[in-house]
């Protein structure tokens, strides 16, 4: 959870908006609590100097003040926001150098799924991309709704069953960094966590290859079953026979899954009253 350490230029953004935003708000902070302390200070009982004007009803100067100064801020913030969420968009391009990347990732119940399509191999819990290249994301869910976010390259984007989002990142720095859940989603949801390896882009093609040996093929089939909830403490890799499997999975030709369930859970409500489960 660095996010003061971004290794990518959206993440480096991220931290800009964040510095600042927290900078015009400390604009107002800061006076206010020196205000605090000097109005106790001179109002004191013991300060002779200190007038006490009971009959003290408006000030022209002390309203400009009370409502230009937040009205300022607010200013400040909302072009900060403004500004930051449009050069921000996540389905805008990053350049970057060589080809672009494009993975499929898919958020299972507790666990994620990253699809080379290109390369033709998949991989479970484990993002592997090399550095400096344009990352392409697309992203769906296989029954409730989640979050993909590695905080070191920025960007929060949910996923949603039925849908494809899009979100555009770039490593600007080879090593091994933390992706998570940031939507809560059941039992599993502490666990829900997956590795980011930023290698060179020599190295790329080394680990397709290796990662295209796997003896283990994510056809729908094995799909079907790697979606039933559990937390996956592996880091399977499989090879792709079918390129179009993510398509499947977005469009609902392939069901979607139940969800997470709790069997042991007395409050869950019985079955017959259609609210079996969390969807």
């Amino acid at each position: 959870m660095n996010i003061l350490d971004p290794q990518g230029p959206v993440a480096a953004a991220d931290k800009a908006i964040l510095i600042d935003s927290i900078a015009i708000m400390l604009a107002i902070v800061v006076p206010t609590i020196i205000a605090i302390f000097a109005f106790a200070y001179w109002f004191r009982a013991s300060n002779p100097r200190a007038q006490h004007l009971p009959d003290f009803a408006h000030s022209g100067r002390i309203e400009l003040v009370v409502w230009s100064i937040p009205t300022l801020t607010i200013i400040l913030l909302g072009g900060v926001a403004w500004i930051g969420s449009h050069q921000l968009d996540p389905r805008e391009p990053v350049p970057g150098t060589g080809s672009p990347v494009r993975v499929q990732v898919v958020s299972l119940d507790w666990k994620w799924l990253f699809i080379y399509p290109d390369q033709r191999v998949a991989t479970v819990n484990s993002l592997t991309v090399p550095v400096g290249a344009p990352l392409q994301l697309e992203l769906t869910s296989s029954s409730v709704m989640n979050v993909f976010f590695v905080p070191q390259l920025g960007s929060m984007i949910y996923t949603m069953n039925g849908m494809v989002t899009h979100l555009n990142l770039r490593a600007d720095q080879e090593g091994n960094y933390q992706g998570l859940s940031a939507h809560f989603s059941g039992d599993g949801f502490p666990g829900m966590m997956f590795d980011v390896h930023v290698i060179s882009p020599l190295d790329f093609p080394n680990w397709v290859e290796a990662t295209a040996k796997s003896g283990k093929e994510l056809n729908a089939d094995a799909y079907k079953q790697l979606a039933q909830q559990s937390v996956e403490t592996g880091r399977p890799t499989y090879r792709l026979p079918d390129p179009r499997l993510f398509d499947d999975i977005a469009t609902q030709r392939i069901p979607p899954g139940p969800g997470p369930e709790i069997a042991d859970n007395p409050a869950k409500p019985k079955p017959e009253s259609g609210a079996a489960s969390v969807r």
